[in-house]
């Protein structure tokens, strides 16, 4: 049975209405600390609204989220990033019209102040020794080191996503939650952030919304499959996988 001390997310009959369509209906969750999880489900299913109600970015109408076993059910997104949840969107958000290295060492600041950087004063404490070690540390890390003097609007979409994972990870998340990461990649670009996540599996708690349910087993911990709003099935890959259940509503076979 698990230790109530390794359970970093908990919901508790969460649910979202958009007016008669439940999105989300009645989920019960744990994620443990430092757990791999994925979300699969097809398009409708409720992946993206569950992950706004653990961010913050919508409140439940029903149900409860707990953090570390407490009550954050109506924290702003604010306050709960300041608590450690971040998350990434599909769509990708970085600043085109400065360099790798630049758009690290803002989101460094932000993560060591608590408030963007007013761009005037941006040069000047960027000759930080901290802060510039701070941004190698992570060059090195998410592999940027060919790109951190390009501008990232010149830059393919698999480098501008390791660019925004390196940026997230810069906030020092307890939780990281990321909504279809490999979306619009191809299988090589796939495979750098896959190389990426893996350096974090088991130093983080990461949860990703994803399609490519092949690369997902490549390195997840736990799978749960939504349908309909629901959590019809949630543990170890294969087996959830090969869930009757699993295999009727989202394979379609039986």
């Amino acid at each position: 049975m698990d230790n109530n001390n390794d359970i970093i997310i908990t919901t508790k009959g969460i649910t979202k209405k958009f007016g008669d369509f439940i999105a989300v209906n009645r989920v019960d969750f744990e994620i443990k600390k430092n757990e791999t999880i994925g979300i699969i489900g097809p398009n409708g299913a409720g992946k993206t609204t569950f992950l706004n109600l653990i961010t913050g970015h919508f409140l439940p109408d029903e149900g409860h989220v707990f953090f570390n076993g407490k009550e954050i059910t109506k924290f702003s997104t604010v306050k709960r990033v300041s608590l450690g949840i971040v998350r990434t969107f599909q769509l990708v958000h970085v600043f085109d019209n400065l360099s790798v290295f630049n758009n690290l060492a803002l989101a460094y600041y932000r993560r060591k102040k608590g408030k963007p950087l007013p761009l005037g004063i941006f040069f000047f404490t960027l000759n930080q020794p901290s802060m510039m070690e701070d941004v190698k540390q992570s060059i090195e890390m998410f592999e940027l080191g060919d790109i951190e003097d390009e501008m990232v609007g010149n830059l393919p979409l698999g480098s501008k996503k390791r660019l925004e994972l390196a940026m997230a990870f810069a906030e020092d998340p307890n939780v990281l939650l990321l909504d279809e990461p490999f979306s619009g990649l191809s299988d090589h670009e796939i495979d750098e952030v896959i190389t990426v996540l893996k350096k974090y599996t088991h130093n983080k708690t990461i949860l990703i919304v994803e399609h490519k349910v092949s690369k997902l087993t490549d390195f997840a911990d736990k799978l749960a499959v939504m349908h309909e709003g629901s959590i019809i099935s949630y543990g170890k890959c294969e087996e959830t996988l090969n869930d009757p259940e699993v295999r009727r509503c989202y394979w379609k076979v039986t």
